[in-house]
């Protein structure tokens, strides 16, 4: 499952656009696979400064912690709560109600370098052997 209308990192984040100026962000179905049942999730609060590729915040799994990396530069102008109080939403729904926070792009056209949904599905493709 790689919705079409979403641009991707190598660190397995998603981003899709939600108004003229404003981006939602999450994981993939394949971060929330291999992380297996996801246990707690520590966002930021609104008003940070969001760096490309830097952390803002992080998930845990049964097995192991992961830095959640923002695919932009921007603000966070919300965070999903119903994830923070029930995490294994983004197990249930990782493109959905899985959502992580939704942000103001700093720099509009920085998400037309990230990942197209093509090019995500082959690197997921690869790891996957090939399957």
């Amino acid at each position: 499952m790689i919705p079409k209308d979403c641009r991707y990192t190598n660190e397995h984040e998603w981003i899709r656009p939600d108004g003229p100026d404003h981006v939602k962000i999450g994981i993939t179905d394949y971060a929330q696979g291999a992380l297996g049942d996801i246990v707690f999730v520590e966002l930021p609060s609104t008003g940070l400064t969001l760096t490309q590729m830097q952390p803002f915040g992080t998930i845990e799994a049964v097995k192991t912690v992961s830095d959640l990396f923002s695919p932009i530069d921007g603000e966070v102008v919300e965070v999903n709560e119903a994830v923070k109080s029930d995490p294994s939403i983004v197990n249930k729904s990782p493109h959905g109600e899985g959502w992580m926070i939704r942000a103001r792009l700093a720099r509009p056209g920085q998400m037309d370098d990230l990942l197209t949904p093509e090019a995500y599905e082959e690197i997921v493709r690869g790891l996957d052997g090939g399957a």
